[in-house]
C-alpha cells in the first residue's frame, strides 16, 4: 500500500506533480534517509552476530520511494522494482554469515545484482528492531490487540525500562486459549501453517507473552513472567514438551504461529514510523508494504483422524 507523497530540508528540490498547489518537494539522499532509520533502529543495539545496516546502496543516490518487507528474497526484490523502489528495507539480513561472492549463480548474489542494476538500496533492521521501542513484539502485540504492560526481557542500557526482547501484555476482556488462538489466526497475515496450539484449550488467558520471530529461548523469562500464554513462532518439539512439562500443573498455553507472520506487522509499523519522520522533514517520499507471502511452507494437510496411530516398530 502506497502512503502519499511528502517533501526535506536537504537533498534536491523539485516539482511535486502529486501537490495540485505546484510546490516544489525536496528528494531526500540515501544517506539522509539511512540515518533517520537508524535513530529508530541503532546498529549499536543489534546482537553482536548480526548483520544490520545497509548492504547495497549510493549514499548519494535520491530516494523517493520504499518498501518495506520482511525477507530479502528474489520476489519481494522484483516487486521492488516494479515498484519504481529506490529503497528496500527489510528485517531479515540478506547475508547474516558473511560471503565470499556475490556471483549471481548464487540465490543471494542474483539478488544483489538485481538490486544495483535497479539503482535499489538494501537495508536491514533486524535485532535492533526487535529490542527497539517501539520494536517488532509493539507491532505483534498491537496485531493482537493486547495491552502492553512491558518488555519481556528489558534492555539494562535503557533507563525508561520500554525496550528489550519481547513483551508482557495484558488480553481485555480475557479469552480461552481457544479464543485466543482463533484471534491470532484471524489477525495475522494467513499462511498455511495457521496457529499451532500446547495446552488446555480451554484455558483462560489474561496476560500474555509474545515475541516476533523465534522464541523458545525466551522459555525461562516467560515462566518467571506468569503469564497465562505465550505466543511466538518456531517452537521446537523438545523444547515446547519440556518447557510445558515444567510448568505442571499450572496452566501456561503456547501458541506457535509462522516466523513470517509474526514479524510482518513490524513493517507496517516501520512504514508509519518513516511515514512521520518524512512529514517532520518534508520529504517527498512514497512508503510501500508488501504484502507478498515469503513464508516458506506453502501448504497445509490436516490430520484426518483423532485416533493415534502409534509408533513405527
Amino acid at each position: 500500500m502506497l502512503r502519499g507523497a511528502r517533501a526535506g530540508r536537504r537533498g534536491r528540490w523539485r516539482f511535486n506533480a502529486t501537490d495540485q498547489t505546484g510546490s516544489l518537494a525536496l528528494v531526500p539522499r540515501l544517506s539522509e534517509v539511512i540515518a533517520a532509520l537508524e535513530t529508530l533502529w541503532p546498529a549499536e543495539r543489534a546482537e553482536s552476530w548480526d548483520a544490520v545496516g545497509t548492504v547495497v546502496g549510493d549514499p548519494d543516490q535520491e530516494v523517493t520511494r520504499v518498501v518495506f518487507a520482511v525477507d530479502p528474497v528474489q520476489e519481494i526484490v522484483d516487486e521492488a522494482v516494479r515498484l519504481g523502489a529506490d529503497l528496500l528495507v527489510t528485517h531479515h539480513p540478506l547475508y547474516l554469515r558473511g560471503t565470499t561472492t556475490v556471483a549471481a549463480t548464487h540465490f543471494k548474489g542474483r539478488v544483489v545484482h538485481t538490486l544495483i542494476k535497479n539503482d535499489i538500496a538494501l537495508h536491514v533492521a533486524h535485532t535492533n528492531a526487535d529490542t527497539a521501542d517501539p520494536g517488532v513484539s509493539d507491532a505483534l502485540a498491537g496485531a493482537l490487540d493486547l495491552r502492553i504492560t512491558g518488555p519481556l526481557v528489558p534492555d539494562p542500557t535503557d533507563p525508561e525500562g520500554r525496550r528489550g526482547l519481547g513483551r508482557v501484555c495484558a488480553l481485555d476482556p480475557p479469552l480461552t486459549v481457544r479464543e485466543f488462538a482463533a484471534r491470532a489466526a484471524e489477525r495475522l497475515p494467513a499462511t498455511a501453517q495457521g496457529i499451532r496450539v500446547a495446552g488446555d484449550p480451554e484455558a483462560p488467558v489474561r496476560t500474555v507473552a509474545v515475541s516476533g520471530g523465534s522464541g523458545d529461548s525466551l522459555f525461562d523469562h516467560v515462566r518467571a513472567a506468569g503469564v497465562d500464554a505465550f505466543l511466538t513462532a518456531d517452537l521446537r518439539h523438545h523444547p515446547a514438551a519440556e518447557f510445558t512439562a515444567a510448568v505442571a500443573p499450572r496452566p501456561l498455553a503456547l501458541l506457535d504461529a509462522a516466523h513470517w507472520a509474526t514479524e510482518w506487522p513490524w513493517c507496517e509499523l516501520a512504514a508509519s514510523q518513516l511515514d512521520e519522520i518524512s512529514d517532520r522533514h518534508g520529504w517527498d517520499l512514497r512508503v510501500h508494504v508488501s504484502k507478498t507471502v515469503t513464508d516458506p511452507w506453502t501448504a497445509h494437510a490436516a490430520s484426518t483422524t483423532s485416533e493415534p496411530l502409534g509408533a513405527p516398530n
